[in-house]
């Protein structure tokens, strides 16, 4: 006899196996090597972890990336923290990672060396991107913690080196959720609102990489790119490096160095003034005084007491030239006519008419001289011209 068969659809098996999976298995950690990773627009990235004999696919869903502080990246080994499933509609095993960490760094060390990597990249690092600081600012402006040391040194350095200098504090969050995007907008609020902010200090006084963690973020990096006003950022003690360090125009160790290079020192600059004053006084006196012995120079010169002796060799010189000038123009004359009997004599030399005079002859046809019995024929007129007179001719 025939026993009934239990028959299952596709979906009905990977329904089941999926529940399986499911109710089978806690969260757990597990190892491996990330490969065809693929990070959608979605916000998911999708892999593969494996190991030298094995792999298994992993998702990366949008809600849990947000814990995740670095990139993943193929050929990276992570820890990564999840629970096994299937996707039902193809079938496939899979593990939903809901938080990671890299095998051999630390999670923000990785992602602090990947988000350099990039912007370095780009050319936000640059020097030839990098602003000069305005020797003399007028307004300055301070994005930092509204309460604690940073700003009370920050104001007190500013004030102490020019007094009367204005001070604009945009109070904001400088660690903790949230951080990174007030910081990032106060950046650009200075330059929307108050554009003519001569220069912008950016930063906090000194804490863990995990404190100081909002000036690594992407997002301020982009801020401080992206200002038409200078930026100086002051993160932390002089041992702490971020990425806004990079990505502003000049870094300061502390919040106070920072003060100090955005302002000089009055005093100094009222003394540096008063010098160049005395300078300038000391050269203008040194000028008159050369002005002046020129001048008593040229009274006592002997021109300025008797003016006509400026003149009186000048008439006897044009005396001078008046009384040569009848000689010179005879010369001249006596040299121009010698010449022009020289070029009479060349000219009577080659005369046609004193060849004639030795009896020669030019005889003419029809207008042209003859120099060939060939050029008439009989009964032709032919004119002799002699040295007296002419005769008229007529070929035989």
């Amino acid at each position: 006899m025939e026993t009934t068969r239990s028959v299952l659809t596709i979906s009905e098996l990977n329904a089941r196996i999926h529940e399986l999976l499911e109710t089978s298995f806690p969260e757990l950690w597990i190892e491996g090597e990330i490969s065809n990773c693929k990070a959608y627009p979605s916000g998911h990235t999708y892999l593969s972890l494996k190991d030298d004999k094995a792999q298994i696919k992993a998702v990366l869903f949008k809600g849990s990336s947000f814990g995740v502080k670095f990139k993943f990246t193929d050929g990276l080994k992570i820890l990564a923290r999840g629970r096994v499933t299937s996707y039902e509609s193809r079938g496939e095993l899979q593990f939903i990672i809901s938080a990671a960490e890299p095998r051999e760094k630390g999670a923000l060390q990785l992602a602090l060396e990947q988000l350099k990597a990039k912007l370095q990249a780009e050319g936000l690092f640059d020097p030839d991107r990098k602003k000069p600081l305005p020797p003399f600012p007028k307004a300055v402006g301070v994005v930092t913690s509204g309460q604690g040391a940073a700003v009370r040194d920050v104001i007190h350095v500013l004030s102490r080196r020019w007094p009367g200098i204005e001070i604009r504090v945009w109070p904001v969050k400088v660690q903790g959720p949230g951080a990174a995007a007030e910081i990032a907008d106060a950046i650009r609020g200075f330059n929307e609102l108050a554009p003519d902010t001569d220069v912008l200090l950016v930063g906090r006084g000194g804490g863990s990489i995990e404190d100081l963690w909002a000036f690594n973020e992407e997002i301020v990096a982009r801020a401080i790119a992206g200002s038409e006003i200078p930026v100086i950022s002051c993160v932390g003690h002089e041992t702490d490096t971020t990425i806004a360090d990079f990505v502003a125009d000049l870094r300061a160790p502390t919040p106070s160095a920072a003060a100090e290079m955005a302002v000089p020192e009055k005093a100094a600059v009222l003394d540096r003034v008063a010098e160049q004053l005395r300078a300038v006084e000391q050269i203008l006196r040194d000028n008159l005084n050369s002005l002046g012995r020129r001048l008593a120079y040229a009274a006592a010169h002997p021109l300025l007491s008797d003016p006509r002796r400026l003149w009186e060799q000048r008439v006897q010189r044009v005396d001078e030239l008046a009384a040569r000038l009848p000689e010179a123009l005879r010369r001249r004359l006596e040299t121009l006519g010698l010449r022009l009997g020289a070029a009479a004599g060349r000219l009577d030399a080659i005369s046609p008419l004193n060849v004639l005079a030795r009896g020669y002859a030019i005889a003419t046809s029809k207008g042209k001289v003859l120099t060939s019995a060939r050029q008439v024929k009989k009964g032709d007129p032919v004119t002799v011209r002699l040295s007296e007179g002419e005769l008229q001719c007529e070929v035989s």
